[in-house]
């Protein structure tokens, strides 16, 4: 059995879309980054890679490189679970920081886009969401994190 750990965090900015966990949120203000900057898949692409010990995000997708400007996190992800083909995905605990927009309603949505992504039990994944009333910089809504937690057991 191997653990990975992965972060990930982005500046909020107007005229972008929000997407988390593979979900379009309305929002006033979206992530700016060069992909859909989706903290949250990269937060989750990072602990499977670091488990697996693939190295991280950067490395495998580098943004300097034009064939990721705004794709989607989730084919990104797609793309890790074939590199993980000597391994099973156990579980995945992942937590999205925010202090808005709420996110409850949207956290089954994205919790199935992660599993359907990877060819998983959704049963196997887990996002929650949480503010750190209003302190740092996810708290004065300047940007969104995310963490994530996954096990990966070679087959």
């Amino acid at each position: 059995m191997r653990i990975g750990t992965g972060y990930d965090a982005h500046r909020l900015v107007p005229e972008r879309p929000l997407c988390l966990g593979g979900v379009h949120i309305p929002h006033h203000v979206g992530l700016d980054g060069h992909s859909d900057a989706d903290v949250l898949i990269h937060a989750i692409i990072d602990a499977l890679l670091g488990a697996a010990r693939l190295g991280d995000i950067g490395r495998l997708f580098p943004p300097n490189d034009e064939s990721y400007r705004n794709i989607s996190s989730i084919l990104l992800l797609e793309r890790v679970r074939v590199l993980l083909c000597n391994y099973s995905i156990a579980n995945i605990d992942s937590t999205i920081i925010a202090q808005e927009p709420r996110l409850s309603t949207f956290l089954p949505a994205m919790e199935e886009n992660i599993a359907a992504a990877l060819q998983i039990d959704v049963d196997l994944v887990s996002v929650k969401a949480k503010t750190e009333e209003k302190m740092g910089f996810t708290g004065a809504c300047e940007g969104i994190a995310a963490q994530a937690v996954c096990l990966i057991i070679k087959t």
